[in-house]
């Protein structure tokens, strides 16, 4: 066993995602825990990976010490250290805890604690890295899960030549951002691409073959419809990975709890990222992961800074396989590209105010939601001229001017 002497003023960031590596590059001489192999990437580009148009070296981050392929597998905070899997005990003045998340595996009949051939997440560059190796021109996909993660997966897999079925269970698309209208803007382009759409579609489970090596071959769905399966992607949404910090005694609910300070019940011990939950919401976003580790980088320089919550965007590019830079580049269709932004609610309430401009040529749609006097949320297709002016508008929180046509909210920029 090693141990390394424990220094008061030494951070020890378990964790070498986007959120700890970037506190890494904003603290000096932090030690940081990394369980993967790879050096610190970009989660968000995972898809652009898959799709074959980035290496991974495209998507590292920029470079950060990392104690590579080694895992933490206990805080001790009586003695303020953490053991790790290769026998080496290292001493912590503030620990930060950016252990992320895991992909949620649902509970299907044939899915067993070891996945079955075929069968992949889509969370780690491992995970991509597999599954593109996978892909061939022709295979049989099925993605499970129409969020975010599942059509980004989906469009990437039809990009690789894949014949590929999206299984949703909620009513449409990307139900935490879109609303229905933009949501069949999106089915529609994903169709154009090739990939086949069902919502409203419960998945029962797996049917797989038999022997000591079982292998999926189609997904089974809860009227009794089998979709064969070459391929099954699981983007069922994501669990924050909490299980070290409970371990420790720490609170725990739905994430690690933390406060203003991102600061843990232990006030030796600070948690950022996917594992994070404050003030009852776990964001699991990347934009809320930098956020907090820029804020928690001022909390260990003994700076005074607070954290107050994030107001994130959300944004997806979906492009033609077919289509040239300067195509992908221009309005959406089914031989261009096509790019959206959603912010906020975009689901009104009663007594909200609806605003939607939309134009069918050039594929283009624009919603808002007012509630009360601010800017509640709403939603961008194909045309994102005025994001940046909503998106200010929404994360500025203000309220809006008496005088402002809500028309002006989605024509400020000229209009369609």
């Amino acid at each position: 066993m090693r141990t390394e002497t424990e220094n008061a003023a030494r951070v020890v960031v378990i964790g070498a995602g986007m959120a700890g590596a970037r506190l890494a590059a904003r603290v000096p001489g932090v030690t940081v825990i990394g369980e993967e192999a790879h050096a610190p990437y970009n989660r968000v580009l995972l898809a652009e990976v898959l799709a074959g148009r980035y290496e991974p070296d495209v998507i590292a981050l920029p470079p950060a010490e990392v104690r590579r392929g080694v895992r933490a597998v206990r805080v001790d905070r009586a003695e303020r250290r953490v053991l790790c899997d290769d026998g080496r005990v290292i001493g912590y003045g503030r620990l930060v805890l950016a252990t992320g998340s895991n992909p949620v595996l649902p509970p299907l009949r044939g899915l067993g604690r070891t996945l079955p051939d075929g069968v992949h997440p889509f969370r780690t560059l491992d995970d991509c890295l597999a599954l593109r190796a996978a892909v061939r021109p022709g295979v049989r996909a099925v993605v499970i899960g129409g969020g975010l993660l599942g059509v980004s997966a989906a469009r990437a897999l039809a990009e690789c030549g894949a014949q590929v079925v999206l299984a949703q269970q909620g009513e449409h698309l990307m139900e935490r951002q879109l609303d229905p209208e933009a949501a069949g803007m999106l089915r529609r382009h994903l169709e154009a691409l090739g990939v086949e759409v069902h919502t409203e579609c419960r998945v029962r489970g797996l049917r797989c073959t038999d022997g000591d090596a079982p292998a999926v071959r189609a997904v089974e769905l809860a009227d009794g419809y089998e979709l064969e399966a070459e391929i099954t992607v699981l983007a069922c949404g994501v669990r924050p990975r909490a299980g070290l910090a409970q371990a420790a005694g720490l609170e725990v609910r739905k994430g690690i709890v933390v406060d203003d300070e991102l600061r843990t019940s232990d006030p030796y011990i600070h948690a950022v990222g996917d594992c994070a939950e404050h003030g009852g919401t776990v964001y699991g976003l990347a934009g809320a992961a930098l956020e907090q580790a820029d804020v928690l980088a001022e909390v260990l320089a003994g700076r005074p800074a607070r954290y107050e919550g994030t107001r994130a965007l959300t944004r997806l590019t979906l492009r033609s396989p077919s289509a040239t830079p300067a195509v992908a580049a221009g309005a959406a269709g089914p031989g261009g590209g096509l790019d959206l932004a959603a912010f906020g609610d975009s689901r009104p309430m009663p007594g909200d105010d609806v605003i939607r401009l939309a134009d069918a040529t050039r594929g283009a749609y624009r919603t808002v939601v007012v509630r009360g006097d601010r800017l509640a949320g709403g939603v961008l297709f194909g045309d994102l001229a005025a994001v940046g002016t909503l998106a200010r508008t929404w994360q500025d929180d203000e309220p809006l001017p008496a005088d402002m046509s809500l028309l002006h909210l989605l024509t400020n920029d000229g209009g369609f």
